[in-house]
């Protein structure tokens, strides 16, 4: 192996790192840990300690607490699409992805911390730490993702997003259990694990920031800052129009993302109240789900290498369709609810690492990735509200079930659109 061989794989197992570091706030925070906390502190009990009603007061009005809380992360989402593209073309023009990806990371990190002081009795409050936290994740990740195709070769790509989903899913269990010990066994108070979130989320960044370059290009900041960022993003909207391939594939990732993600959001919430799992059964399923994860990211970046990614993803889609329906009209106890978790944990694994890097394969050239990967970052933020407020309108109106069902929709809609990607970058 050369020299040069080994200083990529080097920076590629660095850029890899950032998923070990950053998917703890997706497992600890945003599916474990603080849903769990969360759900607690804002049950209302009777004398007896029975659970006997979900509703929060915020800003005068009064909202079923999972409802409120999808309605926050839609909010900090929203928040994600308008800073993604601003930010994105500016990186791209100054050649300083990295350092936005710096300042994103420290502000999730941060915010995750102040989850510490969540209160109940200043909820509106609290609820910023919940948004500044998530658009830290999600802004640093967008970052993140525009690298892929600058750190790997077309065909490393879907390997090498395996493997960050991997890493990813394997750091965030480390942490999570050992979060779970300190708490079961020693006391700790939950609100420490997202402590450690910060710790950790910063600490093995590091790694990630070390190894990966800046493409230092302008220097000159001035008053157009922000227009030059649009401009860029501009000159990608005009491209994406004589591109049918990727544009095709951004209108079907788009829609069926509105199912994943919300799943993702939500699932722990549906075995909280809908199965009424105790907490540690409930920890155990999302375990679960992350550890099946990581050889379904695996078995669908071997599988695209012999079906090719298309294919591969609308298997995913008609699986993730079934489960949706597995879901509404069988899962009513534990044993069933495991069984959709393990499918869930599979399928997860699987068509997250590879719609990753499918989008990366089909960016023209290496220019600019930093603004190709905001679409494809907003494009997913943008299906998600969609997602969280359509979900959280149906519970309102009828039930989580119902919610749960409606994400069909999503999947054989983006099965659908599937078909009209073209096959090749020529076609269209």
């Amino acid at each position: 192996m050369t020299e040069n061989t080994l200083s990529r794989k080097k920076i590629q197992n660095g850029w890899a790192m950032y998923d070990w570091a950053n998917s703890v706030y997706n497992l600890v925070i945003g599916t474990a840990i603080f849903p769990i906390f969360y759900g607690a502190v804002t049950a209302q009990k009777n004398a007896e300690g029975v659970i006997t009603g979900h509703k929060v007061m915020f800003f005068g009005s009064q909202y079923e607490n999972t409802e409120l809380l999808s309605y926050c992360i839609a909010f900090a989402l929203a928040c994600v699409c308008v800073l993604v593209p601003l930010f994105s073309g500016v990186a791209d023009y100054f050649g300083r992805k990295k350092t936005f990806m710096q300042i994103y990371c420290y502000l999730g990190a941060a915010a995750s911390a102040s989850l510490y002081f969540f209160d109940i009795n200043h909820l509106e409050l609290s609820m910023v730490s919940v948004i500044l936290a998530s658009v830290g994740f999600w802004c640093s990740y967008a970052m993140y993702n525009s690298f892929l195709p600058i750190v790997a070769t077309e065909e490393e790509q879907d390997k090498l997003s395996a493997k960050g989903f991997s890493l990813g899913y394997a750091g965030s269990v480390i942490l999570l259990l050992g979060n779970l010990i300190a708490i079961m066994v020693f006391k700790m108070s939950p609100r420490w694990s997202f402590v450690s979130v910060a710790i950790w989320w910063a600490g093995f960044a590091q790694i990630t920031f070390s190894r990966l370059h800046e493409e230092r290009k302008h220097s000159q900041i001035n008053a157009g800052i922000f227009s030059q960022g649009f401009r860029e993003l501009l000159g990608v909207l005009k491209e994406l129009k004589h591109t049918k391939q990727l544009k095709s594939y951004l209108l079907a990732f788009f829609v069926f993302s509105m199912g994943i993600q919300t799943i993702m959001q939500m699932a722990s919430f549906f075995g909280e109240k809908e199965i009424q799992l105790k907490s540690d059964q409930l920890i155990i399923a999302i375990l679960l789900v992350q550890l099946i994860a990581i050889p379904g990211a695996y078995v669908f970046s071997f599988g695209s290498r012999r079906l090719g990614n298309i294919p591969m993803l609308q298997l995913a889609l008609l699986i993730w369709a079934a489960i949706c329906y597995f879901a509404f009209a069988f899962v009513n106890d534990v044993v069933t609810f495991f069984i959709a978790a393990s499918l869930i944990g599979f399928i997860m694994g699987g068509t997250q690492s590879l719609a990753r890097s499918t989008y990366s394969k089909l960016i023209p050239g290496r220019k600019d990735t930093a603004s190709f990967f905001s679409f494809y970052d907003v494009t997913e933020k943008v299906g998600l509200i969609i997602g969280l407020i359509s979900f959280g309108f149906i519970e309102g109106k009828f039930s989580m079930r119902y919610s749960i069902l409606a994400l069909i929709v999503f999947f054989l809609v983006g099965f659908v659109l599937m078909f009209f990607v073209p096959k090749n970058k020529q076609e269209g």
